[in-house]
């Protein structure tokens, strides 16, 4: 256990791992405190929160804040790569950044399928705080890329398309345990290119 890591913050991430392990439900105050380095059963938990579902509430607007702040500054790095590199190599950059994305949220992945149905509140926070910006970023990359400049697309509905793939395949790994079709990542990776270069139409010339 990191003990560099204040309270507060031990608590949020041991309560979402055994959250991911056990299910909300089957997990108790105590063991959450006692992950936490905590006397279990003492009421140390409360200090910080009122209760199991805002430890469950706080771990999610976390994520969901982390999650801008990290696409963002992805992005950022995305748009510094030159035009000169080649178009697919771009894009693979940005699939493997969705690609890592989506691996690094796996515990709440987890928690979403098993738990989250109960709290529609926090349905929404994870739409609207993890998975919205990473569609929009998607949408803003494409637009922003020199050769699709003058395209014509419907640019929500391409990011639907391929960024849902995206969060397909690591969800799939998640809830089935395998790679959809037994596709390795840099298979994927590499057919996710080919799908989007084709799918788009030719680039314009860059002047």
């Amino acid at each position: 256990m990191d003990m560099s890591r204040s309270t507060r913050e031990r608590i949020i991430d041991e309560a979402l791992r055994l959250f991911a392990e056990r299910g909300y439900a089957a997990t108790s105050v105590a063991e959450i405190e006692a992950a936490s380095g905590l006397s279990p059963g003492a009421g140390g938990l409360y200090r910080h929160f009122k209760s199991k579902y805002e430890v469950l509430a706080a771990a999610i607007n976390e994520h969901a804040a982390r999650t801008r702040v990290q696409v963002a500054a992805s992005l950022a790095e995305l748009n510094a790569m030159e035009s000169s590199v080649a178009l697919e190599e771009r894009l693979a950059h940005v699939c493997r950044a969705g690609l890592a994305k989506v691996r690094e949220e796996s515990e709440l992945t987890r928690v979403f399928f098993r738990d989250l149905s109960q709290f529609p509140e926090l349905v929404t926070v994870v739409r609207q705080g993890l998975l919205q910006p990473m569609f929009d970023a998607i949408v803003t990359w494409f637009q922003r890329q020199p050769e699709y400049r003058d395209a014509d697309l419907d640019w929500t509905g391409v990011a639907a398309v391929l960024g849902g793939s995206v969060v397909h395949y690591r969800l799939f790994q998640e809830t089935v345990g395998e790679m959809p079709g037994y596709a390795e990542k840099d298979a994927f990776v590499a057919a996710w290119v080919r799908l989007a270069v084709g799918l788009l139409p030719a680039p314009a010339p860059v002047s």
